[in-house]
């Protein structure tokens, strides 16, 4: 956190001289994705290797159920709103898949705390992403697909084809390793969305109407999940379905 122009703004540099082609890599994807998705780049150094962003008092979406219990956001606090910031996270999925570069695997997503870690919380309730090091990119009609690292991923939260396919008596190796492309990201968004939800009334009811396209994400096959569009727009109608609702509870007693 430092001061410039007598505003408050996030200052990043290079500690690690390892990570250098992360840091320069995440800088060239801050220059060219600037939207409303992304934090605001307010300037660089590529020498110095330093980076100046906009700062977010809310800080990463980490500490999001614990903004929502303070007093002055507690309002906030409702399946709307929690739907409106899943919303937001999958419009950057969305983002990303589509982007002015092409489409790009949002790789720092191995469990639900590190993706949690790489957006923030805007202080009018919106989410942006912040940490762009790790978008490789997926180019199917050469045949370029990704890998997410050199070490191998474990657990239920990454997608099936991130994980090691020889069973435990072949020790793992990168270059046995198959590529896959964007559909991982799908994969994660219902454990997140679960996160934003959360366990406020009517977040289930949410969850219910959620319930297919979500099935849908968890498919085994890839090629089966939804894009990150279907998702977008289905949670769009789900929005627009139960406002309706709230809004005609008489109907729902005539029913």
């Amino acid at each position: 956190l430092s001061e410039w122009k007598e505003k408050k703004v996030v200052l990043s540099q290079l500690t690690n001289s390892e990570l250098k082609e992360d840091f320069l890599h995440g800088l060239k994807m801050l220059k060219a994705l600037q939207s409303k998705h992304v934090v605001r780049l307010l300037g660089y150094c590529e020498q110095q290797f330093t980076i100046l962003t906009e700062y977010h008092p809310l800080g990463s979406l980490r500490g999001l159920n614990e903004t929502l219990h303070i007093p002055k956001y507690k309002g906030m606090n409702t399946w709307h709103r929690r739907l409106m910031l899943a919303i937001d996270y999958v419009s950057v999925i969305r983002y990303l898949h589509s982007s002015p570069l092409g489409t790009l695997v949002m790789c720092d997503s191995n469990d639900l705390d590190k993706v949690l870690s790489q957006y923030l919380l805007t202080s009018d309730f919106h989410v942006l992403v912040n940490d762009l090091d790790a978008l490789p990119l997926v180019n199917r009609s050469a045949g370029r697909l990704v890998k997410c690292g050199h070490r191998e991923l474990r657990g239920e939260f990454v997608a099936p084809e991130q994980r090691w396919p020889y069973g435990e008596d072949v020790p793992f190796e990168d270059d046995l390793m198959p590529p896959y492309d964007e559909k991982t990201d799908i994969w994660k968004i219902p454990d997140v969305s679960n996160f934003f939800l959360g366990h406020v009334e009517g977040s289930d009811i949410v969850r219910l109407h959620l319930f297919d396209i979500h099935a849908a994400c968890k498919k085994k096959d890839p090629a089966e999940r939804p894009s990150a569009q279907e998702v977008l727009d289905t949670y769009r109608k789900v929005l627009t379905l139960l406002i309706r609702e709230a809004a005609m509870p008489s109907t729902r007693e005539m029913l």
